[in-house]
């Protein structure tokens, strides 16, 4: 079974932790169900992808080490970074047997099973990006 999730991941933390942890125990749960080999993988997006997205100021981390980073996490099977402002494409071209999205997106993920998981109250990073720079003043 192929877990499909993906993000920014710039400056990893809870909630990240939390939705990687989340499809890492659903690939457990899938393979002592059918005896077979289960991935998760994490589709990230560029550099180039983020600024578009996040704005001129985003990413904090570069992407080469966003991708070391998720890839090192025990979590994590897989990482293909995408350029594009949704993972579509990498979405198709995988074809995931499950995706894990923290919010809808039809757009996305039309034609493929989806589970949504909750975001993790008070982790954002763009909330915790705004709390170190207000700090600085």
């Amino acid at each position: 079974m192929k877990i499909f999730v993906s993000g920014c991941f710039d400056v990893l933390h809870k909630g990240h932790l939390s939705l990687l942890q989340y499809c890492y125990d659903m690939k457990r749960i899938q393979e002592r169900r059918v005896r077979n080999l289960s991935h998760v993988i994490v589709g990230l997006n560029s550099d180039a992808s983020i600024k578009r997205l996040k704005g001129k100021n985003r990413p904090i981390i570069k992407e080469a080490d966003r991708e070391y980073a998720v890839f090192s996490l025990l979590y994590v099977d897989e990482v293909h970074v995408f350029d594009e402002d949704t993972p579509r494409e990498l979405i198709k071209k995988i074809k995931p047997d499950l995706i894990v999205k923290t919010k809808p997106n039809p757009e996305e993920t039309e034609g493929f099973d989806v589970k949504i998981f909750p975001k993790i109250k008070g982790y954002s990073t763009t909330k915790f990006i705004n709390e170190i720079l207000s700090n600085r003043r």
